[in-house]
């Protein structure tokens, strides 16, 4: 039901859902901000289906809550309802319009959720869900990440433990982690073990790895030169410990590669991230996992920049203007981006320019990497909403540099 005003006429009510692990605040406010009711629900089948229930009943015009994903949020979704993401930072700063002290309380945050709604609509953006094969590709990106965060932490840990019992190991070959350093710790775990190699052995071994990168009579050297460990094998079982937990993390993160692969291949917009310099397979998957296909979210280049936090926070009362960085973002996609823009300028030229451009305005790296990831979503934004894959050819600014460069070439 809609609440009448006083000629009968239907006027809009709003909905808020504070979200939580076991139980979900539900607030309707009406036209005026007035509270019509307040309900809290389990997560549960039943419980998700009363919140619907609740919101389609009074038939609200917008609900607003914090996160845009989850079952709730599906649920709301395929009632029909228009919902409104308002990251938590925002209602943070919300809160304070109602005079509150600050402190966390699931039903007062869903009121906040409901009248910012009826009060901000203009200000908001619908949520529109990208689909299913992008949902896909963003877990399977975001699990990678994690596979290797926890891959670099498990290494840290091998490399400070090998430096008390097996130094000569850490810099014997480029990477601890990588599968030449797993294969010699396994087979060599122990400072007898290293002690007892030979030129002739150590070739052989290297052989049967199909390792020819560094001689034999190299890697042997730094074996010796470096400080020796204790002998005996009372430290093997931590060694093997720790190599069994890294060599799990890296064919796991292997066998994600493979569906990951397979992910963006299928993908309609696969092309058009793969066609980004140096974007490779698990970069462009993050691209584009990260900024999705649901076009409507980002009407405007500006809108994907800010979202990205390549964009900086003005502020400006009087005289004083305030140029700051901004923080209240969507940190996955700004990591996805300045990654790719980062080693973007390696092999274009354009990026390149721009990134020397700033620096030598005196930004820092971070700031100039920030930089040269808005130019490039003004290049993307482009691409993703035209299905247009990148032609280095039809880079205007790309053409141009490398024309003007030609000229004072000759």
């Amino acid at each position: 039901m809609s609440v009448p005003d006083e000629g009968g006429l239907p006027r809009s009510v709003t909905g808020g859902v504070d979200w939580s692990k076991d139980t979900h605040a539900v607030c309707i406010v009406d036209h005026e901000g007035g509270v019509v009711e307040r309900v809290a629900v389990a997560h549960s089948k039943a419980g998700i289906d009363r919140l619907v229930c609740v919101l389609v009943r009074y038939q609200v015009s917008g609900v607003g809550i914090e996160r845009p994903d989850g079952p709730v949020v599906d649920a709301m979704l395929a009632a029909g309802l228009t919902v409104f993401v308002i990251p938590p930072s925002q209602i943070k700063s919300l809160r304070r319009r109602y005079g509150s002290a600050g402190h966390k309380d699931d039903r007062f945050d869903a009121y906040v959720l409901a009248d910012t709604v009826r009060t901000d609509r203009l200000r908001l953006t619908p949520l529109t869900r990208d689909t299913q094969d992008t949902i896909v590709l963003r877990s399977m990106s975001r699990a990678r990440k994690d596979l290797v965060r926890h891959r670099v932490a498990m290494t840290n840990q091998l490399r400070a433990h090998l430096d008390l019992v097996l130094p000569g190991v850490v810099g014997l070959f480029t990477d601890l982690d990588s599968p030449i350093s797993r294969a010699f710790l396994a087979t060599f775990a122990t400072q007898d073990a290293v002690d007892a190699l030979t030129v002739d052995s150590l070739t052989q071994w290297l052989v049967g790895q199909k390792y020819h990168k560094t001689a034999p009579q190299v890697l042997l050297q730094r074996l010796h030169d470096a400080p020796r460990g204790p002998a005996g094998a009372a430290f093997i079982g931590v060694t093997h410990a720790y190599l069994a937990a890294i060599s799990a993390i890296a064919d796991q993160i292997k066998a994600i590669d493979t569906h990951l692969d397979e992910a963006l291949t299928a993908h309609p917009d696969g092309k058009i991230f793969t066609s980004l310099p140096r974007a490779g397979t698990v970069r462009a998957a993050r691209l584009l996992a990260e900024i999705g296909d649901a076009r409507g979210r980002f009407p405007t280049p500006a809108s994907l920049a800010g979202l990205a936090g390549v964009t900086p926070s003005t502020r400006q009362s009087g005289t004083l203007t305030i140029i700051a960085y901004r923080w209240a973002v969507d940190r996955q996609l700004r990591d996805a981006v300045c990654d790719f823009a980062a080693d973007s300028r390696q092999s274009n030229p354009w990026a390149a320019n721009l990134y020397h451009q700033a620096r030598a305005r005196g930004a820092r790296h971070p700031h100039a990497v920030r930089i040269l990831a808005r130019a490039w979503l003004t290049v993307i934004w482009k691409l993703w909403t035209t299905h247009t894959p990148y032609d280095p050819n039809r880079h205007g600014a790309l053409k141009r540099l490398l024309e003007q460069e030609s000229t004072e070439g000759v």
